[in-house]
Order: C-alpha cells, then structure tokens, then sequence
C-alpha cells in the first residue's frame, strides 16, 4: 500500500496504470461512484494525496476477504486522528489562542488555548500543532509574522491544528497535513446538498443570476425559505459556476422528477476563496477521513405559485392594462417568472417602493404582450429576449391573475382598460425562472 503525493506540479509520483485508489485525501473512495470520486478530486484544489493498492495486491485482499477500509484506516496507525480546520470567533477577552515555536524544529508551532477562550470554544486544544493559518502554511512563516497575523486579525481566524501523536502519522508517511483532511464540524457557510421532489407546479424556488459585492456573477436559490438566498454550487454534482443561466435551468429541467442542488449561504463563497478552499469540501455531513457520505435531505417544497381558479362561474372586471416603462440605469426593476413546464409568464415580483408601481405593474400579473407581441404561448427566455429586444422603452400588456383566467374560459379578448404613465425604474433586472 502507498500513499502519493501531487502537488502544484502534478508530478506522477509513482503512479502505475492499474493501480487501485482506496483514499482520496483520506476520504475512503472504493465504494463510491465514480463520478463522486472525479468531483472529490476536482474540489481538492492543487493540492491532493492519494492511497492506492497495486492491482495484484487488491485481487489478493478481495479474494481474501479482507475490510479495504479497515486496510487503508490501518496505514495511519494507531492513535491516530484527522487534523481539524478551527473558526475562532474573537470574544470580549480576544481570540484566546498562544502560539509558541517548538523547540529545536525549525517551522514547527504548538498552540495553548486559554481555558474557556474563543479559540478552546472552537476546538483548539493543548499541545495541537499549528499547521495552516488564514490560508498560510505555518511552516512557512515566521513567529513574527505569525504573531502580527493574529493581533491584526479583525473577529475571525480559521487555524488547521493536529495532535502532535497524529502528526508523527503523516510524518512517517511522507504526507502533508492538508485542509482537505480534515474535521471541519464548527466551519460556517457549510454548503448542504437539498434532494428536490417535483411538486404540481414545480420545484418551489426561483433561480436567479445576480452580481455579488465583489463583482462575481452567481447564481441564487430564493424562496427555498422565505426571505433567504442561497448560492447555487451544483446541479445533480456537477459544477455551476462556468454555466450561464439557461444552461442551469436546462440541467435542472432535464433532472424530470427529482434533483439536488448544492447551495451555500451568499457569504460562503468569499469566505472559503479567501482562505484558498473550495466550500464544495466541507458540504453539510461530509467529513475527510471517516466513512461517512453526503446525505441528501429530502424537501417537499411549496409551489412557486399556487393555481388560481375562480370561485364561482360569475362574471368579473378583469384588470387589464398596458403598462409602458423607461429602463433606468440598472434595468426596469421587475422579475418575469413561468409555471414549471408549461407556457406562459406572470410578474414575480416588482420593486416594493419605486415609480414602477405607479405604471401599474403589479406582482402576480400575467404578461400578454411585450412590445405589441402576444407572448402567452412562448417560454419565460423567449418572453426576456423580447424584453432586452425592445431597448430602453418596454410597453407590457398585463392582466391579473384570476381576470386572465376568465377572460379565457370565457372567450372574451384581452383589451385596454386604462395606459398606465412612464416610469423610470430603479433597481436591477436579472435573469429570473421558478422552477
């Protein structure tokens, strides 16, 4: 059994064709599919080591009968234990945490938390072994430096730290102590991966590209909980973030009755970039080097829009009106949205105190034209090409909701009530879709 190290350089390391992994990054992968393996790799960043059988050796143990994972837990030693990557969270007294240079071990640092500290509250103990700071491997610092790190650190500081028998392990192994390997249970922003069942009208959220502060284009999950957001990291495993939003949307359609979704709060992205990671490592229930594997929450979701049917067969006055507005210099200020899988776009939202409203352009509204062109029949991206079409002036024919719905059992055509005035609007128009 050997253990390989590829680094920046992606040297071969002595690598041979047939050779079985058992480990990636001490995360147990025989028994996984192979395209969870390819994505472990894929999150691990530029850093990875593998533990791997040669191929006669792996025959032989399963012939054998021998438990591979027990094989592979055995290569550590015993009394061995997996780093842990530690958020400290300042409190009044500061973040708790003394670091002294081992002695004689040039690069080597030991860590005493203050009993009842910040730091022993985020699982730093006595005696751990300071490996990565911030982002920074230890042994590449000075304890100046490292010093000045902590005192100018504003309330936060995430450390790697392994007991000093666990890393005489990765030691006699020739292996670095990586982020990827370790315990990461008081991390924030942990992504976790939602198991979507399809309901009447869909999925029950509303897929939406946006900008963040850092200029980032992402995509966001709204409406999972009410008032929140959260940031799309993957389709059914595979990576969001080189995708455009139609793309998203076409793998999310294309899932049929069910799909997982991976998401993590706004914040996490820049928070694990910062530190040089991918969240992907730390998903909600994975931990490197135990057996466990990503759960998947099953979640019956609210539809994204309840069906309106009228009450009673009576005659009503539909709200019918021809809503002209002015794009300000972040858009018009209005989402489009569709029922899953069938024809037709309604008003998803519109911004709650802009001049906007005063068009009379209302929440829930069914579009029937855009720019002249009856648009009942065409899919939600085709309404929003009509709408980007048209340039700075779009003229919307709308109706409510439930005066739709009668003036099409009844028959009767969709004309004019009432010409809403110009508006200038002012907040951002995104790509918008309940799924």
């Amino acid at each position: 059994m050997n253990v390989f190290y590829l680094g920046l350089q992606k040297e071969r390391s002595g690598l041979k064709d047939g050779d079985r992994l058992l480990e990636v990054n001490e995360m147990f992968v025989d028994n996984v599919e192979h395209m969870e393996v390819a994505r472990r790799i894929q999150v691990s960043g530029s850093q990875l080591c593998f533990l791997v059988l040669d191929e006669k050796a792996y025959k032989l143990a399963v012939s054998e009968g021998r438990d591979l994972r027990e094989l592979a837990k055995a290569s550590r030693g015993e009394g061995w234990r997996p780093p842990r990557l530690c958020h400290i969270t300042r409190d009044a007294p500061g973040l708790g945490l003394n670091i002294q240079l081992v002695e004689g071990e040039k690069g080597k640092f030991t860590v005493s938390p203050v009993k009842g500290g910040a730091a022993e509250k985020a699982g730093v103990k006595k005696g751990d072994r300071l490996i990565w700071i911030d982002g920074a491997m230890a042994s590449e610092l000075t304890h100046s430096a490292i010093s000045k790190m902590v005192k100018k650190c504003s309330n936060h500081m995430t450390v790697l730290v392994i007991d000093s028998d666990s890393e005489k392990s990765y030691v006699r192994r020739k292996m670095p102590v990586l982020p990827a390997m370790a315990d990461a249970e008081n991390m924030p922003y942990r992504p976790c991966t939602l198991h979507l069942v399809l309901g009447p009208e869909g999925y029950g959220f509303l897929l939406r590209q946006e900008k963040t502060g850092a200029g980032r284009t992402v995509h966001m999950v709204r409406e999972v909980d009410k008032g929140k957001g959260e940031m799309l990291l993957e389709v059914n495993g595979e990576s969001t973030e080189s995708l455009s939003h139609n793309e998203v949307v076409s793998k999310i359609r294309q899932s049929g009755q069910q799909v997982t979704l991976t998401t993590t709060p706004p914040q996490g992205q820049d928070f694990y970039t910062k530190l040089g990671l991918s969240p992907l490592l730390f998903c909600e229930n994975v931990t490197s080097g135990s057996p466990e594997e990503q759960k998947e929450i099953p979640v019956m979701l609210k539809p994204a829009v309840p069906p309106v049917e009228p009450q009673e067969d009576m005659q009503i006055n539909p709200n019918v009106r021809c809503c002209i507005l002015e794009r300000g210099s972040a858009g018009f200020g209005f989402h489009l949205a569709c029922v899953h899988q069938k024809p037709g776009t309604f008003i998803s939202q519109v911004a709650a105190e802009g001049p906007e409203q005063t068009s009379g352009l209302l929440q829930g509204d069914v579009v029937v034209e855009v720019n002249g062109q009856n648009v009942e029949k065409e899919s939600v991206e085709d309404v929003i090409l009509h709408v980007k079409r048209g340039g700075d002036t779009l003229s919307l024919l709308v109706v409510d909701q439930k005066g739709y719905d009668w003036l099409k059992k009844n028959g009767k055509p969709i004309t004019v009530n009432k010409l809403a005035p110009i508006s200038e609007q002012k907040h951002h128009s995104s790509h918008a879709l309940y799924l």
